[in-house]
């Protein structure tokens, strides 16, 4: 079996500590912890990982989070990989920061990386991880918000937060999408 994770965010390192790039920094941390080397591809770095037979393609669009579903057509048609095997790891304004949700399909709650990935997939049957980084910005602060630094407080909890998100896409793979958002979501509810 093999499966493509997409981690979000936007390349450039003024980028890298902002809440848009949760995604980015979940495979980064998992890069970390397994001696994976990230190469430049097309569309995106990409490395290759395997857990317990399953290989799983890590991918980080170069397309910026707006045209990510670019990225994620082009790899998953690359590998021949169905879109049950997608796993989108993204930001969420609406959940509180340090909330994770796994969903097996869904609308892009308003976020625009996963509303390119759909139109381009034509389709929202896709797993997401959501990571929630709250709503604390005045009206009309949104933009600044996201591409904002992540507090102290925050950076010290990501370790976590990125380990719980890797088990979550390891439970996926082998105990299928339904069991690994019991687990999921009930170690964050």
């Amino acid at each position: 079996m093999n499966y493509l994770v997409a981690g979000l965010g936007n390349i450039g390192s003024e980028y890298d500590s902002t809440r848009h790039n949760m995604g980015f920094m979940v495979l980064d941390a998992w890069a970390q912890a397994s001696n994976l080397v990230f190469e430049t591809a097309r569309y995106g770095s990409v490395a290759e990982t395997s857990f317990k037979g399953r290989k799983i393609t890590l991918l980080k669009p170069s397309t910026y989070m707006n045209l990510s579903g670019n990225a994620i057509r082009y790899w998953l048609n690359k590998l021949d990989i169905p879109i049950e095997n997608l796993i989108v790891i993204c930001d969420d304004l609406n959940l509180p920061f340090g909330t994770l949700r796994m969903r097996k399909n869904g609308s892009d709650g308003g976020h625009n990386g996963l509303a390119n990935i759909i139109e381009l997939l034509e389709s929202q049957n896709f797993t997401r991880i959501r990571m929630g980084i709250g709503n604390d910005f005045r009206r009309g602060g949104q933009i600044d918000f996201v591409l904002g630094e992540l507090t102290p407080e925050e950076k010290e909890a990501m370790p976590e937060l990125c380990k719980k998100v890797i088990g979550g896409v390891r439970d996926f793979t082998t105990v299928g999408p339904d069991r690994a958002m019991t687990y999921l979501n009930k170690k964050n509810a």
